[in-house]
């Protein structure tokens, strides 16, 4: 299967040559990338999954998470799909490669692996200039979230993403790599998989100094375990953006504001 994404990959970029207009995007972060480089007149189709941006509020819905509609992707005649691989399952995947639509897969695992995916897709629209200028800002901005926030003992730091069960994300995970730049560590880095499920005992074993959530109930669940850095030292946060969740344009500053949260003295 790896194979198989590699060769879209490469179709994709042997196509880049010439601009795609007719773009069907199958992640929201995907499409707004599309919108950061000033090109959504070219999205005839989104998946849906939360708030849209408002340049795309007339968009064709081709479906939700993992609940593509490809019946409806089909009648759009994209000659472009942007696709984050967990978003559609694998028969549709296959069904994809079948019928040789052009596909551009992009999952990065790192902010470096971002950017250079907003100067590839910039590339596939024809934007390539405005692909190369927002890369620069972003990682400009990047580096110096390094900067003002490295420390020489990383912040240990669990990152909860849901309960029960108890979910975490792992170190490939692009989450990681952001609490990196904040200075901190993710203490379940050593982990593959992208959002592992972990036990109780596990996160006591790892003693984080910090243990981020996105709802205060989550958090106030740890009280029950006061020997843990975190309970003790009172250093049960809210996960401040959502946009961490978003791998776009928008995430460096969501990454921003987690900084802050974590080292709100700098």
């Amino acid at each position: 299967m790896m194979r198989v994404w590699l060769a879209l990959l490469l179709l994709a970029a042997s196509a880049s040559a010439t601009a795609f207009e007719r773009v069907v995007s199958l992640a929201p972060s995907l499409s707004e990338i599309v919108v950061e480089l000033g090109a959504a007149e070219l999205l005839v189709g989104v998946l849906d999954g939360g708030e849209r941006p408002a340049a795309l509020a007339n968009v064709q819905s081709v479906g939700r998470y993992g609940q593509l509609n490809m019946e409806q992707l089909l009648s759009l005649k994209p000659d472009l799909v942007l696709l984050w691989p967990g978003s559609v399952g694998r028969a549709q995947r296959e069904q994809l490669q079948r019928l040789n639509i052009p596909v551009y897969v992009a999952e990065p695992h790192s902010l470096e692996q971002l950017t250079s995916q907003v100067e590839a897709i910039a590339r596939q629209l024809g934007r390539a200039e405005a692909g190369q200028q927002l890369a620069a800002q972003l990682r400009q901005r990047i580096a110096g979230l390094r900067r003002q926030y490295q420390r020489a003992e990383p912040l240990r730091v669990f990152y909860q993403v849901w309960s029960p069960p108890l979910y975490t994300v792992g170190g490939a995970q692009i989450i990681s790599d952001a609490l990196s730049v904040c200075g901190a560590r993710n203490v379940f880095d050593d982990l593959k998989l992208p959002a592992p499920q972990i036990s109780i005992e596990s996160v006591l074993q790892r003693n984080p100094e910090v243990i981020l959530a996105t709802d205060q109930m989550q958090l106030n669940a740890w009280s029950a375990w006061p020997q843990v850095a975190a309970v003790e030292q009172g250093r049960l946060l809210i996960i401040p953006d959502k946009g961490l969740e978003r791998p776009s344009g928008q995430m460096v500053e969501a990454v921003a504001r987690l900084c802050e949260v974590l080292d709100p003295g700098r």
